[in-house]
């Protein structure tokens, strides 16, 4: 087709556009959205208050209306875009696919290329390096979350490269995603239209988002600043965290600021952009000054203040110099239900909340998605204590929580008092202060019987028949997991990762998870009740002697195989690939999957092992000490109950049996969130959303790989609050009522042990105490470790103490010796790693961490749960 003929279609009438531009300067005062779209419209009004827009230009809504009506494509569009169905993505990827091949089979028009070449060399012309944004008519308006879903170049330089992004801007008024969204928001197709904003690009050194008002906590006397090095585009698409900061309105101070480990950047390249590592030395490094953080947000200031309202806007800074790319209202800042009462189940009950038990498990602030998860692992494994409206876990700050008063509640509808409810699970969750009220529940208790009967009746009848399926189940899980993973892995489409989804996944993650609730009460409580025997006869010491897991043939507790996996790695009985393959999904984020396994980190074996050569003995010397120490407590018993030593022998090995198959269950459950994590990846990676999924619920990213974009809006908002509440320190292992982390962390005379919004003091005391975890006695010099990353940091012969361990903490006690923890009980990870190990410990003290400092030389005694301060290392520092 002869592209100069005057053909010319009822969608452009030329007497109408005569007097329309193809081309307007930047800041042109009639670049309002019908001719420069949204994102246009914003930058020509930031462009005309003076604001340092990066210079450029706007390619109007005339231009594509001329390139769309010299070769008749509208009729072509619309009967394409009449085709597709939002519930059925694949018609909507046939209709993008169409258009995008009429777009790419026809030049551009004379007239608009010229305008084009024209403006470019204003700009300054040959090879300058420039920004290509589309900006669509739809984009960025209020009560809409349409940004984003048309396509940016960056880098593009010469003529030719920029008419052709121009072109693919068009057509990418056309994608799936989009065309979905506008069916799915009844916009009409015959109502939308692309401008192109061509900007010089800026040679970020450091880039990223601000917000004008305080997306966590909703509060305007707040500027939140994200951060990374190089262009945006690693931040916003998910592919590294940035620094936070927190900045006062008032004073333009930082009032808090989260360094974050920014290993990826992204940068120019003749082609276009790439990511690439961070030099090591900067990665740790704050990627702007307090200076220039303040310098920034009196400039967000000006933006809101020229907006009239709270912004979301992305920044650069080059050379010391600060340019804005793109200014938006934060849209959703005043939704209901969002911000930190959406985190924050302690605004809602009063209630006493513990993480005991549960903090182990999911140390982490959680993101939606491993939210969502968890929330299908509580409601398969505690169906018997959801009552009402009532939920045995909740989410403070975004950490989990167990409710202790809905047990409580539960238990005083049985009539069973507070000390009976401890006696049952204080080794598990831990002690409560006897002067800690804990609130009860509105249930009656004929609620409470209606609902636990049934279901409890339902759940024996189940644990039941599972419980003679767990051997069948642990013998093939391993390998059922690694199959998952590699069909994850080679799934190609969105319709197919649903489907394996819905067939396979979700079906084996309630699998595992009933396989573990078999597993953990198949014995009825007989581990604790023999425990508690044993105590009344021979004490704590031989207590834990007798019943250690030593003494089980070639069976080892799931919660050392990581550790014996690395000695027989290091001693060469087992390669590299075995070692990943039995305990690569091991973590210490097990349930927060945002996180990388340990066999994603090609570093990890070897810091691992680096850190078991520095113990001062091999485990397998630990281990037989305990054998011996098992042996002798043996004989002590039979020697003053021989009349009793086979029963309890029996009761001891029957119960030492159960454990095993408890703990090995629990690792093959914590396997399948290794597919888990693996499908989210995939889901990010076919909707080409990356690691933003993670801040999808499970039932957000399956609408989306339907085609259903919606909740992609509130991305910004929730990484942002996730950032905000892992920027604080862990929060008290039991909180009683409203509770505001950020108010408790800015507290001064904070505790770690309790929080009582009650105004109720609980004593506090300036010894430091708790469970008798594993017994013996030691002094050594402390070393306080909150985060197991910080993990290379303790030397041997130290005493770890530390917030909390679960099995990706695991290696690191052969080094130490003693543990010291805040939160954890009898039963809890410590409890039992230190016990087979033969290290004392005290757990469960609550202030560990706030009383004890490194440097200090402490002597532990582990069978009373005491931890004595010989001698302070240095002046205790005010907390930050």
């Amino acid at each position: 087709m002869n592209e100069e003929a005057p053909i010319i279609s009822g969608d452009f009438d030329a007497n109408t556009e005569q007097d329309s531009p193809l081309v307007l300067a930047l800041d042109d005062v009639s670049a309002g959205i019908s001719r420069v779209g949204g994102k246009g419209s914003s930058l020509a009004r930031l462009a005309a208050a003076g604001l340092p827009v990066p210079p450029g230009f706007h390619i109007t809504t005339a231009a594509y209306r001329l390139f769309v009506a010299r070769y008749r494509l509208q009729e072509q569009i619309l009967a394409a875009v009449s085709t597709a169905s939002p519930d059925q993505p694949i018609t909507c990827d046939a209709a993008a696919q169409t258009i995008a091949t009429l777009f790419a089979e026809h030049p551009m028009p004379n007239e608009a290329a010229s305008a084009i070449r024209q403006a470019y060399i204003r700009l300054g012309g040959g090879d300058l390096p420039v920004a290509v944004r589309s900006s669509a008519t739809a984009e960025d308006l209020p009560d809409l979350s349409f940004a984003g879903q048309q396509e940016t170049y960056l880098n593009m330089h010469g003529e030719a490269q920029i008419l052709d992004a121009v072109k693919r801007c068009w057509a990418s008024l056309w994608t799936a995603r989009a065309i979905n969204y506008r069916i799915r928001n009844h916009i009409a197709p015959t109502e939308v239209s692309l401008a192109v904003v061509v900007q010089q690009l800026v040679p970020a050194d450091a880039a990223g988002i601000m917000f004008t008002a305080n997306p966590v906590t909703g509060g305007h006397d707040q500027i939140m600043i994200n951060a990374a090095w190089g262009l945006g585009e690693a931040i916003v698409g998910g592919l590294v965290t940035p620094d936070t900061f927190v900045l006062d309105r008032k004073n333009w101070t930082i009032t808090t600021a989260d360094i974050a480990e920014k290993d990826v950047m992204t940068v120019r390249t003749p082609e276009g952009t790439h990511e690439e590592p961070v030099l090591t030395d900067r990665r740790s490094q704050p990627a702007l000054s307090s200076a220039q953080a303040a310098e920034l947000a009196r400039m967000g200031v000006r933006i809101e203040e020229l907006y009239g309202q709270p912004m979301d806007i992305e920044w650069a800074l080059s050379a010391d110099r600060f340019f804005i790319l793109q200014a938006r209202p934060i849209t959703t800042l005043h939704h209901k239900n969002q911000g930190i009462d959406a985190w924050n189940d302690s605004l809602t009950l009063d209630c006493l909340w513990t993480r005991g038990n549960v903090g182990e498990a999911v140390p982490d602030v959680v993101t939606p998605c491993s939210r969502s998860l968890l929330n299908l692992f509580f409601a398969d494994m505690m169906p018997t204590l959801f009552i009402g409206d009532y939920s045995p876990v909740g989410y403070i700050g975004g950490r989990l929580y167990m409710n202790l008063s809905l047990m409580m509640t539960i238990f005083a509808a049985i009539g069973m008092k507070r000390k009976r409810l401890f006696e049952a699970v204080g080794d598990i969750f831990g002690r409560v202060p006897d002067d800690l009220e804990i609130p009860l529940l509105p249930v009656s208790r004929w609620t409470v019987l209606r609902t636990m009967l049934p279901a409890t009746l339902r759940n024996r009848r189940r644990i039941h028949d599972n419980v003679k399926k767990l051997p069948a189940f642990l013998a093939t899980a391993s390998a059922r997991c690694e199959e998952l993973l590699t069909r994850i892995q080679t799934t190609s489409s969105p319709t197919a990762l649903t489907t394996l989804w819905q067939d396979e996944l979700e079906p084996y993650l309630h699998e595992c998870n009933y396989m573990l609730e078999a597993g953990s009460k198949s014995d009825g409580g007989a581990f604790i009740r023999i425990r508690n025997t044993l105590r009344k006869l021979v004490g704590e010491a031989d207590t834990n002697a007798l019943l250690l897991a030593t003494d089980s043939g070639t069976n080892q507790l799931a919660s050392l195989g990581p550790l014996q996996g690395l000695t027989q790695l290091m001693h060469g009985k087992i390669d590299r690939a075995t070692f990943t393959r039995q305990y690569g999904h091991h973590s210490p984020h097990l349930f927060e999957i945002s996180y990388p396994r340990s066999a994603e980190d090609p570093h990890w074996i070897d810091q691992q092992l680096a850190g078991l050569r520095a113990a001062p003995t091999d485990i397998m010397t630990l281990l037989a000490r305990q054998k011996e120490a098992q042996e002798a407590a043996w004989d002590r018993f039979q020697r003053r109950y021989p009349r009793q030593a086979a029963q309890m022998r029996s009761k001891i090995a029957s119960a030492r049996r159960e454990t095993h198959e408890r703990e090995a269950t629990r690792s093959e459950q914590a396997r399948a969130f290794w597919p888990l994590r693996a499908f989210v990846l995939r889901a990010g990676a076919l909707t080409g959303y990356g690691e933003k999924l993670f801040f999808l619920s499970l039932e957000e990213i399956l609408a989306l790989l339907k085609g259903d974009d919606t909740a992609l809006a509130a991305v910004p908002e929730r990484q942002a609050i996730y950032a905000g509440y892992c920027a604080l320190p862990s929060y008290p292992a039991l909180i009683r009522g409203h509770f505001d982390p950020f108010q408790w962390a800015a507290n001064p005379q904070r505790r770690s042990d309790v929080f009582d919004a009650s105004g109720k003091s609980v004593p506090e005391s300036d010894a430091v105490t708790g469970f008798p975890g594993a017994p013996g006695i030691v002094e050594g010099r402390a070393r306080v470790i909150l985060t197991v990353e910080e993990g290379e940091q303790l030397q041997s012969g130290e005493i770890l103490v530390t917030t909390l361990t679960n099995i990706g903490w695991t290696p690191l006690f052969p080094r130490a010796v003693a543990v010291v923890t805040d939160v954890g009980a009898p039963l809890s990870h410590a409890s039992i790693v230190a016990r087979e190990l033969g290290i004392p410990a005290v757990v469960g003290c609550g202030n560990a961490t706030m009383r004890l400092h490194t440097g200090d030389w402490l002597r532990v005694n582990g069978e009373l749960g005491t931890v004595e301060i010989l001698q302070v290392a240095h002046a205790v520092q005010p907390l930050a």
